[in-house]
């Protein structure tokens, strides 16, 4: 099965994927979403005749960095005042499994795999075994307390089970099926204050993260100031596995003023 990898670009900004997350996605497909968030002022055609040559030529230097380690990259590029409406869109448009957020980072040994949230675990795990495949990258699996699925947490653990208890079971549950598939599998539960706060504190001894679309906070995380203070934590790239109900919406969803 395919599995696609969406990673925007501020190409303009000169803006650009570490080797880390090239190497990191080489085991699945990605589109390179080249884009550029416009003045109120400036129509797309405008920018699109003055800047399109010098983008598509930067959008083709990082195609052939995935090339040069063994990935497969096609690109798009756009124009836009909306960059979270573009980047939903063009997710939906090219059947994206999830979308990363480019940080600098080496080589990625491990990473932080956030279950927390009314998230669904089964599509969370599933991209994480084709990420990883057969290479020799760790998962550790966080939940903060209280955070996880309760229908999830109440099938892994037995009637009466306290909050706590069920969300181990979760997280060994989990770490038990990526370990069955081969893949080095720990896990990590904070059991008290912010679970935003919690996951940068997790995240500082990883090298990258995956979390799901619906994880608390995610929207701040990836657009607002929150992403900054993961940066200041100096964590790697954040790989976000979209959520399926999400697709059809985002494929009808345009701005109106976008190229």
């Amino acid at each position: 099965m395919m599995t696609r990898v969406l990673v925007p670009v501020a190409v303009l900004e000169r803006e650009s994927v570490s080797p880390g997350l090239i190497s990191l996605l080489g085991t699945v497909d990605v589109t390179l979403l080249g884009y550029h968030v416009l003045p109120e002022q400036t129509p797309p055609d405008q920018a699109r005749l003055q800047f399109e040559e010098r983008a598509t030529a930067a959008l083709e230097d990082l195609r052939e960095d995935f090339a040069a380690a063994g990935g497969e990259a096609d690109h798009r590029l756009v124009f836009t005042r909306d960059r979270e409406q573009t980047v939903q869109r063009v997710a939906a448009e090219v059947d994206a499994d999830a979308f990363a957020v480019t940080g600098a980072v080496g080589d990625v040994d491990r990473l932080l795999v956030s279950l927390s949230g009314d998230v669904d675990v089964d599509r969370v795990l599933s991209f994480v075994e084709r990420l990883v495949g057969d290479r020799e990258v760790g998962v550790t699996l966080f939940l903060a307390a209280g955070a996880g699925s309760p229908a999830d947490a109440a099938a892994d653990a037995p009637e009466g089970t306290a909050p706590d208890d069920a969300d181990r079971a979760r997280l060994e549950a989990a770490a038990d099926r990526l370990r069955e598939a081969g893949v080095e599998a720990t896990t990590e539960l904070a059991e008290s204050g912010s679970p935003f706060d919690a996951l940068i504190d997790a995240a500082a001894g990883h090298d990258a993260v995956v979390m799901a679309e619906r994880a608390p906070s995610f929207r701040s995380l990836v657009f607002g100031d929150e992403g900054e203070r993961v940066a200041a934590a100096s964590v790697g790239p954040v790989i976000v596995v979209r959520d399926a109900e999400s697709d059809a919406s985002a494929a009808g969803t345009r701005t109106g003023r976008e190229e």
